[in-house]
């Protein structure tokens, strides 16, 4: 089954991202598999605290990561998957792309912020034509109503 791949973190722009993954999925009878990243410098702690500190971030995200999925199950009647990843952001997309042969479309919410579209799709924007797969970008402040009308 093909999936498409959304990022979860705690920026505005995510809840597009995840809202167009799975209207797209319900809309053409794909999956959807939701990353979180938790960025190493996160934990540069001693041993035991970084490990604490750890599963904190971890329990915060499944918390986090539950209410969009039951928005997905109950609205859409997709059953998304949790993918925890540890280290820089862009790297481990790649990798978790590489890794699972069934993505085959990246989605990513744009910042509509001056500083610009955000640091992930500045980044991933530089390579545009080495990405494995399509790269679907969701402008952040879209209303609900024409995400719905375009998914």
């Amino acid at each position: 089954m093909r999936k498409f791949l959304v990022i979860l973190d705690d920026s505005r722009e995510c809840l597009n991202a995840i809202r167009f993954a799975a209207m797209r999925a319900a809309n053409t009878g794909a999956g959807v598999q939701v990353l979180a990243v938790i960025p190493p410098e996160e934990f540069n702690h001693w041993i035991g605290v970084g490990e604490i500190m750890r599963a904190e971030e971890r329990e915060r995200i499944e918390v986090h990561y539950e209410v969009f999925a039951k928005w997905m199950r109950d609205r859409k009647g997709i059953e998304p998957d949790l993918v925890i990843r540890e280290g820089e952001p862009v790297p481990e997309i790649l990798a978790q792309i590489e890794e699972d042969g069934e993505i085959g479309v990246l989605v990513l919410g744009a910042s509509a912020e001056k500083g610009g579209p955000g640091p992930i799709v500045t980044a991933l924007s530089r390579n545009f034509g080495a990405l494995p797969v399509p790269l679907t970008i969701v402008p952040g402040e879209m209303s609900k109503e024409k995400l719905e009308a375009i998914s």
